[in-house]
């Protein structure tokens, strides 16, 4: 199983241990949304659950959508970043059921990405996790850690002296790595069915309740 695989299970087995120990431990809370906010949700979440994610790479999820009959307002162009559009179609292709998306264009992600170093698309290691109704929940990718790569990169975009710090963690050797985040409101509207991400937020801003 190679690092870049190994991620997609540790996210995968993220989102379905903590919503099953969510479910489990607050039961009514969880009930509550399903029952007066989002009806059907309970089985949606189920299916979530019990099913495999989807793993396509962003090659293969553009053709899907060049392919699709719905009406885009962005229209689907390879080496273009997914709309939120573009991920809830690809969602709802795959049943519903929550969709891996790797291997993003090189010019499209952060320098410090792992370079695929493949053609004629070129691409690197990074993904997203895509789920229904929200969209991206994860971003995650393999980091670059081959100074020659990476100084060549940063050369390019003309930031070689403002990163150079980051090239003197690299100076000595590195090991294949990554990582990836979820965001916690996204997930949040997730299980629950919750559609506007305002109203999840744990401390909810408003005016004059903030006083610098």
């Amino acid at each position: 199983m190679t690092v870049k695989t190994l991620q997609y299970y540790v996210m995968e087995d993220l989102f379905k241990r903590v919503t099953d120990t969510v479910l489990s431990r607050c039961p009514q809370d969880v009930g509550l949304f399903h029952k007066h906010v989002a009806p059907g949700q309970e089985g949606k979440l189920e299916q979530m659950l019990k099913n495999p994610f989807v793993i396509m790479s962003y090659t293969e999820a553009m053709e899907i959508l060049k392919h699709a009959r719905h009406v885009f307002q962005y229209k689907p162009e390879w080496g273009l970043d997914l709309q939120r559009e573009h991920e809830k179609y690809l969602v709802n292709h795959c049943g519903e059921i929550p969709v891996f998306v790797f291997n993003y264009p090189y010019d499209l992600k952060p320098f410090y990405m792992r370079d695929n170093e493949d053609g004629p698309h070129h691409t690197v290691a990074a993904v997203d996790l895509l789920v229904p109704e929200i969209g991206e929940l994860c971003g995650g990718s393999l980091r670059e850690d081959r100074l020659d790569l990476l100084r060549c990169r940063l050369q390019r975009l003309g930031q070689e002296d403002a990163y150079q710090w980051y090239l003197e963690l690299r100076q000595f050797g590195s090991t294949p790595h990554g990582g990836f985040g979820m965001g916690f409101e996204r997930y949040l509207q997730c299980i629950l069915g919750v559609e506007n991400i305002k109203d999840v937020i744990p401390f909810p801003r408003f005016p004059r309740s903030c006083v610098l």
